[in-house]
């Protein structure tokens, strides 16, 4: 109930305020545990890419929003866990597995941070090895225009956001260059539908 109520609020923020555009919510699995990985630019990223679709979206949170006791109570209900960063934290790892084994979908930013400037960063090593795990199929999901809400002359800019085809890991889990490979392709993609996005 509490998932749902903000879900279809921040649905109404971004196709009313933000005029959002929304590609290919049809490669998204119906059901059984999938992998959300997309670009990230600013804090809306977060709930623009779960309120758009309609299954929910668990996701790994820094762990400084739970200081607050209210907020942090309040994202703990929409399916946010604590994260470490910069830091290898296998308590986060572990929650991350566990929403996929329990056939639900996980949201990940594999650049680990904001780009400010809104272009892609490095991927790090940790979507990549969250889908060897567990074998769930990662959705690249590329995200426009949110780096310029508030800034850089945008203040309400178009939002557009496209979901991929699903692709899997089939590599060995234990080399860490089958998972960085499999990490640069998952962003290859997401920079394809990012220019993809730029044409529409």
């Amino acid at each position: 109930m509490f998932y749902a109520f903000f879900q279809h609020l921040f649905r109404l923020l971004f196709y009313t305020v933000f005029r959002a555009r929304v590609y290919g919510r049809e490669n998204i699995p119906q059901e059984g545990a999938v992998i959300l990985a997309a670009n990230h630019a600013s804090n809306i990223d977060p709930p623009l890419m779960a309120s758009l679709i309609e299954r929910p979206v668990s996701y790994m949170a820094k762990i400084e929003l739970f200081e607050n006791p209210i907020f942090g109570a309040a994202i703990r209900r929409c399916h946010a866990f604590p994260v470490k960063r910069g830091e290898s934290d296998r308590g986060a790892i572990k929650a991350a597995v566990g929403v996929l084994r329990e056939g639900r979908i996980l949201g990940l930013f594999p650049e680990g941070t904001r780009s400010k400037t809104g272009e892609l960063q490095k991927a790090e090593a940790g979507v990549a090895l969250i889908a060897a795990m567990t074998g769930a199929p990662i959705v690249p999901v590329a995200i426009l225009n949110s780096h310029r809400i508030f800034a850089n002359g945008g203040f309400l800019p178009q939002l557009r956001i496209m979901y991929g085809v699903p692709i899997s890991f089939h590599g060995d889990r234990k080399s860490k260059e089958a998972l960085d490979a499999f990490s640069s392709e998952v962003m290859g993609h997401i920079a394809q539908m990012k220019d993809e996005l730029k044409n529409k």
